[in-house]
């Protein structure tokens, strides 16, 4: 079967997110993708992503209509829900608490911080259920939540003489298999606040991969579509 312009991007995407993950260093992905925009049949373009999942689930076939998945920290989803909490909550009195790194969040989770501070960061986190509510108090002190962007998160928060609320974030569609975490609580003298951000390792590989595709694409365009190059006498004037 012949493949189409819409497979050959699908496949690609798939490789994306496979060195967004770390599956595929850069060499292999640029040797991969290259393959992958020369193809022209089914048969060419499966063995380049054979030996990758797609996120939570297996490749979807080249010839569906499928949606490409997403990239990043959308990734495998179900295999992050599910196990023992490792942390049910965090407390700081004229100090400061972290939670970040590959944890489990509780299915409620309690924050508190006076005079202080607490760092809450989902973007590497496991969650024991898939509802996971987030209780936020702060007096005279200040709380920090970072999720990924794919992550399914509302925010309901009260700010008396203080701020509960998200702030910068960084572009990213909700997937539909991710937790949904609900962030509650009240801030007094202080503030509360969301940040939807991709870890740096995260944003490097995607920087990376991006590069390395329009590298691909010049590199086709110099070759011309028969793979003779622009210089190679074909045309004439």
């Amino acid at each position: 079967m012949r493949a189409s312009d819409a497979e050959r991007e699908r496949i690609a995407e798939l490789l994306r997110e496979a060195v967004a993950e770390g599956r595929l260093d850069m060499d292999e992905f640029d040797q991969r993708l290259d393959k992958a925009y020369q193809a022209r049949t089914h048969g060419e373009l499966e063995p380049l992503v054979q030996d990758l999942p797609a996120p939570g689930s297996a490749v979807a076939p080249v010839g569906s209509s499928a949606p490409a998945p997403l990239r990043g920290s959308a990734a495998n989803w179900p295999a992050r829900i599910g196990g023992p909490a490792t942390s049910t909550g965090g407390f700081a009195l004229w100090g400061g608490f972290n939670r970040k790194g590959r944890w489990t969040v509780a299915r409620k989770f309690t924050a508190f911080a006076m005079w202080g501070g607490g760092e809450i960061d989902l973007r590497e986190a496991n969650f024991e259920d898939r509802e996971t509510v987030i209780r936020c108090f702060t007096i005279m002190g200040g709380i920090h939540v970072t999720a990924p962007p794919e992550l399914n998160v509302e925010v309901r928060g009260i700010g008396i003489m203080g701020g509960f609320g998200e702030g910068s974030n960084e572009e990213g569609e909700i997937a539909p298999d991710s937790p949904r975490v609900r962030i509650t609580g009240f801030a007094l003298m202080g503030g509360v606040g969301v940040e939807r951000k991709r870890t740096k390792a995260e944003r490097r590989r995607l920087k990376e991969a991006k590069e390395a595709e329009l590298e691909a694409r010049r590199r086709r365009e110099l070759e011309g579509p028969d793979g003779g190059g622009p210089g190679d006498g074909r045309k004439k004037l």
